[in-house]
């Protein structure tokens, strides 16, 4: 007579592991907490990589492996600034061939945050390993030959794709893989700036889209990591040299109103020409039947150029950002050197270099700001706080502006000077510049770069449920495929999006439709209903509206 034999009761450890199990399925916070600090870690230290890699290249491009390009290409000769970019193109039109030819990379270029913001919306939060690796590598090329553009929107892209593959076998769902794109967009921002609360404020306000009381202890951790290694491997200082701000009066509060005018006009110039630029350059290169990916030497020409005329131009430009607060430049060099990064930034950005807009953005507002208080200052008298505090308010006026991210902006600005005053009246400037910015350019420069692949992220989740969900998703398959006969004219097909099935039950007035695959003889795969398809948009908006509130 056999005897039952009882399973031994799970130990602790069983238990621990069943339940952090359950909580990665579910997504809920604690379990992301501990992910998130891995997260941070590892994004972190991406971004420190990505900044070592940048200035060894600009070392063996110009022999300076600090944050001094400019100083340093000021005594090069003339054909060494001018070769230095056009062969750093040389090698990133390479990355770009083998990328390509690879399918390392989908597009003739690097990718960035635009990106992140368009696997949130669109992927479910998942972003593919290899094409942020190579993006990283293609900018850190690209920025280190001099090329005029930053290191914080690639930097990004590389910790949320290394946050994405990191919780990939841990199978999330959507939200929480959202999350963590989240934290590895925080963390990045924040081993860039040391500012920890403007990374995680960065991550709600652009990667993310919302606050949610489910991702603040996540993002919020890994922000945290990411300052804490940039400040054990480069100090507590910040990126660039910014003065200390003396107490503003009355009347220098009110000046801060023509500068928001001003910072706006600056930054919808940058977002139009820097969007615009890539695809003019795009459509004459197909015209000639030139590959896109020959583009990057002929750029570093352009580039070069513009380094002869002013070495400030070259890079990331915190040198020059840096000097500008202080008050070091006269005012026709502080108007020229807005309009040649301008040059500089479009042409980088037409012919394919890699890069981001922060750096650039926020050195145009400096140069902004600075030309603005030296013209200013004088005329309020001597209770004016002097032209620095106009410099780092144009500087986060510009920024914001062309980010989308005024909240973000204000916060480094404050962790960067700790000027209470300041950062009142940044908050005030970047409102202005950010609401005159938007209604002309209908979005972020960000939101113009998704824009390419057909999302409007600037309507919400609610346009962007129609454009993701298709037909296949939410079809009753039928068992047996009809191959015969005509082509039913009130059928949908496979890989249509919700939208598009919604807008034809309405146009056609009818409650249901076969589905169609498009491939061989079109047979039937399904049948779908107008109640099926409005039962699931229902779903997806009550999904999204949950992770946005809770």
């Amino acid at each position: 007579m056999s005897t039952a034999i009882n399973p031994p009761p799970p130990s602790p450890f069983d238990k621990l592991f069943r339940y952090l199990k359950n909580s990665f399925a579910d997504g809920r916070s604690p379990a992301l907490w501990l992910l998130a600090l891995v997260v941070g870690v590892v994004a972190g230290y991406a971004a420190i990589g990505l900044r070592l890699a940048i200035q060894s290249v600009q070392f063996v491009a110009f022999g300076e492996f600090s944050e001094r390009l400019a100083s340093t290409a000021s005594g090069l000769p003339v054909h060494h600034i001018i070769l230095a970019p056009v062969a750093g193109g040389c090698i990133v039109s390479l990355l770009l061939y083998v990328g390509l030819k690879t399918n390392w990379l989908p597009e003739t270029r690097a990718e960035g945050v635009a990106d992140v913001m368009e696997a949130r919306a669109a992927q479910g939060g998942k972003m593919p390993l290899l094409p942020g690796l190579w993006s990283a590598l293609i900018n850190a090329v690209s920025v280190g030959a001099g090329g005029s553009t930053g290191r914080e929107g690639p930097s990004v892209h590389l910790g949320a794709s290394l946050a994405s593959f990191i919780s990939r076998p841990l199978n999330l769902p959507a939200r929480g893989a959202r999350i963590m794109l989240a934290c590895g967009a925080a963390a990045a921002v924040a081993a860039s700036f040391n500012a920890p609360v403007a990374g995680a404020l960065f991550a709600f306000e652009v990667v993310l889209g919302h606050y949610a009381l489910r991702s603040i202890g996540p993002v919020a951790a890994s922000s945290v990591i990411g300052a804490i290694l940039s400040r054990i491997h480069f100090g507590a200082s910040p990126a660039f040299t910014v003065p200390e701000i003396p107490p503003a009066s009355l009347a220098d509060f009110i000046a801060i109103i023509p500068l928001g005018l001003a910072s706006a006009g600056v930054a919808i110039a940058c977002i139009m020409l820097s969007f615009n630029a890539p695809r003019l350059v795009a459509t004459r290169a197909q015209a000639l039947s030139v590959p896109l990916w020959v583009l990057p030497p002929f750029g570093g020409l352009v580039i070069g150029g513009l380094g002869v005329l002013a070495p400030e131009v070259l890079g990331v430009g915190y040198e020059a950002t840096s000097v500008a607060l202080a008050g070091g430049y006269a005012i026709a060099t502080l108007a020229a050197l807005i309009v040649l990064k301008l040059i500089a930034t479009m042409a980088t950005m037409a012919f394919r270099f890699g890069g981001g807009v922060f750096a650039p953005s926020l050195y145009l507002g400096a140069m902004l700001g600075a030309l603005y208080g030296a013209l200013v200052a004088p005329l309020i008298g001597p209770d004016s706080a002097g032209s620095a505090y106009f410099a780092v308010i144009g500087m986060g006026a510009v920024g914001g502006a062309v980010l989308g991210a005024p909240l973000s902006t204000t916060l480094i600005v404050f962790e960067l000077t700790a000027s209470y005053e300041a950062s009142i009246a940044l908050l005030v400037c970047v409102s202005l510049a950010s609401v005159i910015t938007t209604s002309v350019t209908k979005g972020s420069f960000f939101h113009k770069q998704v824009e390419r692949h057909g999302y409007d992220l600037t309507q919400g989740d609610a346009r962007v449920i129609l454009q993701t969900i298709r037909a296949r998703d939410i079809m009753t398959p039928l068992d047996s495929h009809d191959t015969a006969g005509e082509l039913d004219e009130s059928c949908v097909y496979d890989d249509d999006y919700l939208g598009r099935v919604m807008g034809f039950f309405s146009a056609e007035k009818l409650d249901g439709a076969q589905v169609r695959s498009r491939h061989g003889d079109q047979p039937i795969v399904g049948y779908i209903t107008k109640a099926d398809a409005h039962a699931a948009y229902a779903a997806a908006l009550q999904a999204r509206h949950e992770e946005e509130h809770r």
